[in-house]
């Protein structure tokens, strides 16, 4: 690349695993802001970084690549104490009094204004960012900026109180704003309002287990850690005071949210926003800086520093050091439509891990080895409907997904076609799933008529865990693409049991029209790849798996392979199979010594034990005999 990071050396006698300290972390951000740097406009309102625009149009990204660089700057300088060697607040600082002079103008350098979400939305997500940089920066920043620069970026910002947010974790974004302009002496009943309405929300989209739903409905991912955790949490912080309910979801949070990173630093494939990439340590990073984490400060910075350098040594950046739309490299598939050229820069919340000084604990205590490391896992989460599964041996983490499918309450279970980034039944930090049009992966589809169904709307039906094994299930009712959405009285109801690699996936189909099929599918991976896939009928299908070919690969794979195995269903029928993704192939076929169907209960016998796992149907209960 072009753009010269200037790492220092590694360290590996406080860094055994990763090799990183403070300085690779400062040395990132600045080579980061130096090559979004160079995409500025002459006064330095706006980042016009290459690529295709966003829907939201070229000035809104713009903004973005202002807002969302400013943060990694404000989070370098603030965990300095001020120290500003580049002088990136200076550039900062020009670029508010040019992009805050005359906003909404069609000029070189005008921020757009900030309207409600359905109208010109995204300019609100870019208000957080510079209040919490501002915020952040106040004591250099903000109060030497002139009287008018400080009234109209007020002004401009005031535009987040009074517009409409997406119903999501948009609306903390006024209460960022709102927090900084209080944190100024320039708080009032609308500010008030604004954090008020924030708590409340927060308050509905408490599930428990540590996690939230992103809005109304069931909605978990990543943006538990790099918004609705962060902010609240950020804010108690800035504030000096004590974080309370907050600071306590967020340790509870990171007590499974830890186990969602692998050996080799990748975080978990899962949810949308996945350009963010390193973002998703921000709830790690923020744990060590707030005292809110179960965590050592050595396993801490295992965690960020191994989720930071696996991007960066993976294609992350282009060779002129900017951040690509996708995942390791560029992928369309991982990308939203709200995706633009700047929207990466997300990832600048990782430097959150910045505000704790050299020497704080987080950057002395010698780097200890993350959870998945240190033993196999298998934590069962029954509020958000989760199943986590890591291997020790090879680093891979799996989660099993029933609970978390982002259709809002208002829409109807066929309002939209497949979302792979939710709709499939398991995830992983070793692969994504495919891409719309392609074989879909770790998915149960029923064929009616020759039409394939999808899984929208997923209904928890228990989770739960012993010792070395858990389960968790959840029933849908199956939506078709083609002709009529629904078929009355269809249910699928699946179950996992997770135990070392193996993951026994149980489904019982209800309500199946005659001469219908069912199919089902594993991982998806590339054969030449770090990982295999496997998958064995065990009960309900016609023979052995097929390989079938997704030419659009996912995002670790240009091309991969998915098996699929298919039967026959009319009415109620039960349809068992064993699947595992390792890093070496296993012999499905020697991991289970005997199985029995019959009266509505499933007896799967592990051939390497004799222990019995259970599983039985209305209601759902499943045991491990040994």
């Amino acid at each position: 690349m072009t753009i010269d990071f200037q790492l220092p050396p590694e360290d590996r006698e406080s860094s055994p695993h990763t090799g990183w300290t403070r300085a690779h972390w400062q040395a990132v951000a600045d080579g980061l802001l130096t090559a979004a740097w160079r995409w500025s406009t002459p006064a330095g309102a706006l980042l016009d970084l290459p690529g295709r625009p966003s829907g939201a149009g070229v000035r809104s990204d713009g903004l973005e690549g202002f807002a969302r660089t400013f943060l990694a700057a404000a989070f370098r300088v603030a965990g300095a104490g001020g120290d500003d060697p580049h002088g990136w607040l200076d550039r900062y600082a020009s670029g508010l009094a040019a992009g805050t002079h005359t906003p909404g103008s069609d000029d070189a350098e005008s921020w757009p204004l900030i309207l409600d979400h359905l109208v010109q939305g995204q300019p609100m997500v870019e208000s957080a960012s510079v209040a919490l940089g501002l915020r952040l920066t106040t004591p250099w920043l903000w109060k030497n900026l002139d009287a008018d620069v400080r009234d109209r970026t007020e002004a401009w910002l005031r535009g987040a109180l009074r517009h409409t947010p997406a119903p999501n974790n948009w609306y903390l974004f006024p209460y960022t704003v709102a927090g900084f302009l209080e944190s100024v002496g320039r708080g009032d009943a609308e500010t008030a309002a604004a954090r008020e309405r924030a708590r409340e929300l927060l308050e509905g989209w408490y599930v428990g287990d540590g996690w939230y739903s992103d809005g109304d409905g069931r909605a978990f991912d990543h943006y538990n850690g790099w918004a609705l955790h962060l902010y609240p949490v950020m804010d108690a912080h800035l504030d000096a005071t004590d974080a309370g309910l907050y600071g306590a979801r967020l340790r509870e949070h990171l007590d499974s949210f830890a186990l969602m990173f692998a050996g080799n630093g990748a975080p978990l494939h899962f949810g949308r926003s996945l350009t963010y990439r390193f973002a998703a340590s921000a709830a790690v990073g923020l744990g060590a800086v707030t005292g809110h984490t179960p965590l050592s400060p050595g396993a801490s910075r295992r965690l960020i520093s191994g989720s930071l350098r696996h991007f960066l040594d993976r294609g992350a950046l282009t060779e002129d050091g900017l951040l690509t739309r996708g995942w390791h490299g560029p992928h369309e598939a991982t990308l939203q439509t709200y995706s633009g050229p700047s929207s990466p820069y997300w990832a600048s919340k990782a430097f959150v891990a910045l505000l704790a000084p050299q020497d704080h604990p987080l950057w002395t205590a010698r780097e200890e080895p993350s959870p998945v490391e240190e033993a196999d896992r298998v934590l069962a989460l029954p509020s958000p409907g989760l199943l986590i599964q890591t291997t020790r041996a090879d680093g891979i983490v799996r989660l099993h997904n029933h609970g978390s499918d982002h259709v809002r309450p208002h829409e109807g279970e066929a309002a939209a076609a497949d979302d792979p980034h939710y709709g499939r039944q398991v995830f992983s930090t070793h692969t994504g799933p495919t891409a719309r049009g392609n074989i879909a992966d770790n998915h149960l589809s029923v064929e009616v008529d020759g039409r394939g169904s999808v899984r929208r709307r997923i209904h928890p039906l228990g989770a739960g865990q012993g010792v070395g094994w858990g389960w968790a299930a959840s029933w849908h009712r199956p939506v078709f693409a083609a002709g009529p959405p629904m078929v009355p009285g269809l249910r699928v109801e699946s179950v996992t049991v997770a135990r070392g690699c193996y993951e026994l996936r149980v489904h019982r189909v209800i309500g199946a029209p005659a001469d219908s099929r069912v199919s089902h599918t594993g991982w998806a991976t590339d054969p030449d790849g770090l990982v295999v896939s496997a998958l064995r009928g065990l009960h309900g299908w016609d023979s052995s798996s097929e390989l079938l070919h997704a030419p659009q690969g996912t995002a670790y794979t240009r091309w991969a392979q998915v098996p699929r195995l298919g039967g026959r269903t009319a009415g109620t029928t039960v349809h068992v199979c064993l699947a595992a993704l390792t890093a070496e192939p296993v012999p499905l076929e020697e991991a289970v010594g005997a199985l029995v169907v019959e009266d509505g209960e499933v007896q799967v016998t592990w051939a390497r034990d004799g222990a019995r796992s259970v599983i039985g149907f209305g209601p759902v209960t499943v045991s491990l005999v040994e």
